[in-house]
């Protein structure tokens, strides 16, 4: 959740949550918009109206503002509340959660122009996008592989291996859509589409592990 991300760590005078909040926003709205190398420390200070001073207090340095504010957003739009399973719930509905929650994220206009400055990036160096993929995606799919040990442990389904069954997962709900909007060749879809395509994953994903 955001609160985890606001608590402020280590000794020292404790550091204001409003002000960190307000950085985190601001570094998100800024990386979306401008890539890694458009948004300086000065910019995203300016944008969260705190002094560059107080940025550094909060995140040592560009990179781990740029880790938080990815781990920020994919909380916001993929909380870990999606990812429970409460006792005599079935597992379609909070499956289908998850799946519209992890396609709006993957395929919003911010998303993929971010998306497409980390594959620029990543030919020359990979840190960047390491860094990304550590924030991100493995702790959706971290929070997925759990979700699916409960469902198999509890009957739901028949999962033996859960981190390949979560990868395979967010790739059905990925498609092919999200490729052609990295690469220019498609619009988004409409409504009736997603709700169509992430039912499909969701009924092919289920029919494959159900006991």
């Amino acid at each position: 959740m955001l609160n985890k991300l606001l608590t402020p760590n280590g000794p020292g005078r404790p550091k204001d949550p409003a002000k960190r909040a307000a950085i985190l926003e601001a570094a998100q709205r800024l990386f979306m918009r401008n890539g890694y190398d458009g948004s300086s420390m000065d910019a995203i200070a300016a944008e969260a109206g705190v002094s560059k001073l107080t940025v550094y207090s909060h995140f040592t340095d560009k990179e781990t503002l740029f880790s938080f504010a990815v781990k920020s957003k994919c909380q916001q739009q993929v909380p870990e509340l999606l990812f429970e399973l409460a006792e005599g719930v079935p597992i379609e509905p909070v499956l289908l959660n998850i799946g519209r929650s992890f396609h709006q994220l993957i395929n919003s206009a911010e998303s993929i122009e971010l998306h497409r400055v980390l594959i620029s990036r990543g030919a020359q160096d990979g840190k960047l996008s390491q860094m990304f993929f550590d924030a991100g995606p493995q702790r959706l799919i971290d929070e997925m592989q759990q979700l699916l040990i409960k469902a198999d442990a509890s009957g739901l389904l028949n999962i033996a291996n859960p981190l390949a069954a979560a990868d395979q997962f967010f790739s059905l709900v990925k498609g092919g859509c999200n490729f052609l909007l990295l690469i220019g060749c498609a619009k988004p879809q409409s409504d009736s589409e997603i709700d169509n395509h992430i039912r499909d994953a969701v009924a092919l994903f289920v029919r494959a592990y159900r006991p």
